[in-house]
């Protein structure tokens, strides 16, 4: 008896202290890339430009090597509304009239029996009906915005000048992070003067904005409460 409770006062506090945890953690395939080391020019001319370091002196800076950073200018915003109705009426009669057999009304008992009628005419006449209906209805609505900054690097610079992006920005408020994380294709020809690019020019852009801690593990439902409206819950 000693042993559980021992036990399960550990686990108690290994609970508590993840509880508390306020550990960053990164995400491996968002990490910077380092510039790819330029190869020492032999110069046979006298010359000593380079274009491959070269510094634009007369021009707006303008990511376009692998390495170099550029600020994404978050604006997404997605409405979405979906409505649906559907109505099903469904009615079904049938009705077989008394038989006349030789231009009398039959009289039909069984051996031992009653009659099937305590009247004189046996009435065989047969009548069914049914009736259903089915009306359902639902309404769906979601906004969502994401508005915000975020510096990423190129990764990669595509044989058509289009470059792959990515990177990640962590903020610890108090006891909780708090991610934003990007990745996607970007064209040159969209980087304004400033060296920023809007979310809603980046080809095949993957946004993820989650956090941890305290703060966010109070808006998550439980385990339970999951299992109760979940498919499975037969009510």
């Amino acid at each position: 008896m000693k042993f559980i409770n021992r036990l399960v006062g550990i686990s108690c506090l290994v609970l508590l202290s993840a509880c508390v945890s306020n550990e960053v953690k990164r995400d491996p395939a968002y990490a910077a890339v380092r510039p790819v080391a330029t190869e020492p020019v032999v110069n046979t001319d006298g010359a000593i430009f380079d274009t491959r370091s070269n510094i634009a002196l007369y021009e707006d800076y303008k990511a376009r090597r692998v390495g170099d950073i550029l600020t994404v200018r978050l604006d997404e915003r997605t409405d979405a509304e979906k409505e649906a109705t559907t109505t099903i009426d469904k009615t079904n009669s049938n009705n077989i009239n008394n038989p006349t057999l030789f231009g009398t009304t039959p009289q039909f008992s069984l051996p031992g029996f009653l009659p099937l009628a305590d009247t004189d005419n046996n009435n065989l006449a047969f009548s069914a009906g049914s009736n259903s209906s089915f009306e359902g209805e639902g309404e769906s609505e979601q906004n969502n915005r994401l508005s915000g900054d975020i510096s990423v690097s190129v990764v990669e610079v595509l044989s058509n000048g289009n470059m792959i992006i990515r990177g990640e920005k962590v903020v610890t408020i108090n006891q909780g992070n708090e991610y934003v994380r990007l990745t996607g294709m970007i064209s040159p020809r969209d980087i304004d003067s400033t060296n920023t690019i809007s979310s809603i020019r980046i080809a095949d852009a993957q946004i993820t904005y989650v956090g941890d801690g305290p703060s966010n593990d109070s808006n998550s439902m439980g385990w339970l409460s999951r299992f109760f409206i979940g498919a499975l819950m037969p009510f």
